[in-house]
């Protein structure tokens, strides 16, 4: 269903009307008002036809009529659900049967209704859904508007510092140079690797990921150059590495700090000369590949200390691309939590959850040292774990709340510490001054609604030097 931008009084809603009982049909339309348009099936064939072919607002299913069983029933009912998500659907009956409610809802239903209807209830309650799910619609659109507006591929931000990743991607999009992209662990360094392969010529090529941290120096060798059969014990087929695999395409190595300076020095000759000799083999291989490499090493001190060959740091060092970490991304916090949000009661099946803006002041004051992999997996747990349709501050886990105290309480008492003393009496003198300033200057008045006697409200005021109005 599409959200409309004209007003209340001019909308006109539509409502699938699903019974084959003549008396409801004439009681539905007699209950509903002439600003809403009915339309009839018979069928539950019929009312999938209609909800396909028509704009509509809500359906009102007779579950008495719509199938020969209660299960039947609520089965079309969910067929209905899954074919209009975005429906109002109101379910009645006439049996008093206690579970049928249960089923209804389960199947989908918004509201329920036990026959005979009282029209009043009935019309408030559909105009009332109708409108809320308009501006659940209208709400969900907006979302989704500005997620488009501040997304770049899989990368998702409107922050200064992510456009200008953004425009740095665009950049060297389109051209062959080899990128160096940079930033903390969990910034998405791999997510703004393959944004650039989605905006190059390459981007129906192959892209070929190694964590260069994640094996051991012997098997990253063979995991890049390959092997021929024999090359070593369990070597029982010859095997190409990530490198050859990569040709045409585009070759992303994750961690490329990591690599051991006799695997630096192979990489090197491959990235001049692009070609690649597998682990025992003796037969050169041209390979057509770009290198995109991502770090969260500081390789110039690495190059000073002798752990990173300098001719490869300025091989590989063409154009550098900075991650910001997440505590440094003004904003984003609710734009990426909004976006795992949906994602993830969407992948869970649950209803779409939503955060407190407390919840959301908590969020941009913590320092996510583990950046955007620690935001989604918070949101990911709060999905699963978080009772109901909104997540308060009870439902975060205590490290994340102790950070927030702990920040309000290095404001409160900074590094340097406090003088008690004198602080307090600051404290003391501005509630004074802000009774009597509530009471109009009369003492007496003030130390009312200070719960304080006159004649110690008279002291303060002279231990203050505070001067009556």
């Amino acid at each position: 269903m599409q959200a409309s931008s004209p007003s209340e009084d001019t909308y006109v809603r539509k409502v699938l009307l699903v019974t084959t009982d003549d008396d409801a049909l004439s009681e539905f339309r007699k209950v509903l008002p002439s600003s809403i348009q009915t339309v009839l099936a018979g069928s539950a064939n019929a009312m999938l036809k209609a909800v396909a072919k028509t704009a509509l607002d809500a359906a009102i299913l007779d579950l008495d009529v719509i199938g020969e069983t209660i299960n039947e029933a609520c089965a079309a009912l969910h067929d209905l659900r899954n074919a209009a998500r975005d429906l109002v659907v109101v379910a009645l009956t006439r049996s008093r049967t206690r579970t049928i409610r249960l089923k209804a809802e389960e199947a989908g239903a918004d509201e329920f209704f036990l026959a005979p209807i009282e029209a009043q209830e009935l019309r408030i309650v559909l105009e009332r859904a109708i409108s809320k799910r308009r501006i659940e619609i209208e709400d969900r659109e907006l979302r989704e508007q500005l997620a488009r507006k501040y997304t770049f591929g899989e990368l998702i931000g409107g922050c200064e510092a992510m456009q200008r990743v953004y425009d740095a991607i665009t950049r060297v999009a389109r051209s062959n140079t080899t990128v160096m992209i940079r930033g903390e662990s969990g910034t998405g360094k791999e997510l703004a690797a393959r944004a650039i392969v989605a905006a190059s010529a390459r981007k129906d090529s192959p892209f070929i990921s190694l964590n260069c941290a994640a094996l051991p120096e012997g098997l990253i060798e063979t995991e890049l150059f390959g092997h021929e059969k024999g090359a070593f014990t369990g070597a029982d087929t010859a095997r190409p590495g990530h490198i050859e695999l990569a040709d045409k395409g585009t070759l992303f190595l994750d961690e490329i700090g990591s690599l051991g300076l006799s695997l630096q020095s192979k990489l090197l000759r491959v990235l001049q000369d692009h070609m690649v000799t597998r682990v025992g083999g003796k037969t050169l291989r041209k390979i057509d590949f770009r290198l995109i490499a991502a770090t969260n090493d500081n390789l110039e001190e690495m190059v000073h200390a002798g752990k990173f060959r300098e001719d490869l740091y300025y091989r590989i060092h063409v154009v550098p691309i900075q991650m910001p970490p997440l505590r440094e991304r003004e904003g984003d916090i609710a734009l990426l939590a909004d976006h795992f949000l949906r994602l993830y009661c969407t992948a869970n099946e649950t209803a779409q959850k939503r955060l407190e803006p407390e919840v959301l002041e908590i969020l941009e004051e913590h320092s996510w040292p583990g950046n955007i992999r620690e935001l989604e997996n918070l949101i990911q747990r709060l999905v699963l774990m978080a009772d109901g349709e909104v997540i308060s501050a009870k439902h975060l886990p205590t490290q994340v709340l102790y950070s927030s105290t702990a920040k309000q309480e290095s404001l409160l008492i900074p590094e340097g510490g406090i003088e008690l003393d004198e602080e307090m009496t600051k404290i003391e003198a501005a509630f004074l001054q802000a009774a009597l300033r509530r009471c109009g200057g009369k003492k007496v008045a003030a130390a009312a609604l200070l719960h304080i006697n006159p004649q110690k409200m008279k002291y303060l005021c002279r231990k203050h030097n505070i001067q009556k109005d």
